[in-house]
C-alpha cells in the first residue's frame, strides 16, 4: 500500500511538472484525475448544474494560474477542495437565493424503438428513481466514486468533512442502503437487508 501511495505521489509530481512546462496532455490528465472531486465539492454546496459547472471552470482557471507556484503537488487535492468551496460560496452569495436541488438524476426520455431499448430505458429510469431516494451525502459520495474510483479516502474525507477513518464505514452504509432500496424496488434479487434504507 505504501509503494502504491508513493507511486501515485510520484506520478502526480510528474504530471504537475509536465503541465507547468506546457504539456497539454499532462494538463488534461490532471483535470481528468480530479474532475470528480471538484464537481462533487461544487454540488455539495447545493448549486444547480449550470452554477456548479461555472464553479468548476473557475477552479481550473485558478489552478492554471497558480500551478507554477505550487510547492507541494501532494497538496493539490486539498487546494482544489478549498478553492472550489470558496468559489461555490461566492456564487451562492451572489445569487441571494436557495437554488433548486438538481442532481442530474432526471430519467432519460423514453425513446421509441426496439423492445429491448424500451425495457433498458425503463430499467435505467427506475434505477435513478431509487438512487434519488438515498440521503444526499450518499448520492454525492457514490457519484464521486463512480466518476473516479481511484479517489483516495483522504480526498473524500476533505470533500465531505469526514475523518479519513470514517470514509470506509460511510461508504459501506451508503452501498448497503442502495442495495436495500434496489431490492425493495425489485431491481435486485435477494431479501432486503434489515435497516438498510434509513
Amino acid at each position: 500500500m505504501s509503494d502504491r501511495r508513493t507511486s501515485s505521489e510520484d506520478d502526480l509530481h510528474r504530471l504537475v511538472a509536465d503541465a507547468v512546462r506546457g504539456d497539454h496532455d499532462a494538463w488534461r490528465r490532471l483535470v481528468d484525475r480530479y474532475a470528480g472531486l471538484v464537481w462533487a465539492v461544487a454540488r455539495r454546496h447545493r448549486l444547480d448544474a449550470a452554477d456548479a459547472a461555472d464553479v468548476c471552470q473557475v477552479t481550473w482557471l485558478r489552478l492554471a494560474q497558480r500551478l507554477p507556484a505550487l510547492r507541494d503537488p501532494a497538496r493539490l487535492p486539498a487546494w482544489l477542495v478549498t478553492t472550489t468551496r470558496r468559489e461555490a460560496a461566492r456564487v451562492r452569495a451572489a445569487r441571494h437565493r436557495e437554488p433548486p436541488v438538481d442532481l442530474d438524476l432526471v430519467p432519460p426520455t423514453p425513446v421509441e424503438g426496439p423492445e429491448d431499448r424500451v425495457l433498458r430505458d425503463e430499467h435505467d429510469a427506475a434505477l435513478w428513481r431509487v438512487f434519488s431516494r438515498l440521503p444526499e451525502r450518499c448520492q454525492h459520495l457514490l457519484r464521486m466514486l463512480a466518476v473516479d474510483p481511484r479517489t483516495s479516502y483522504a480526498d473524500l474525507a476533505r470533500a465531505f468533512d469526514l475523518r479519513p477513518s470514517s470514509v470506509g464505514p460511510v461508504r459501506t452504509r451508503c452501498l448497503r442502503a442502495l442495495r436495500g432500496l434496489l431490492a425493495e424496488a425489485g431491481l435486485l434479487p435477494g431479501p432486503v437487508p434489515s435497516g438498510a434504507a434509513r
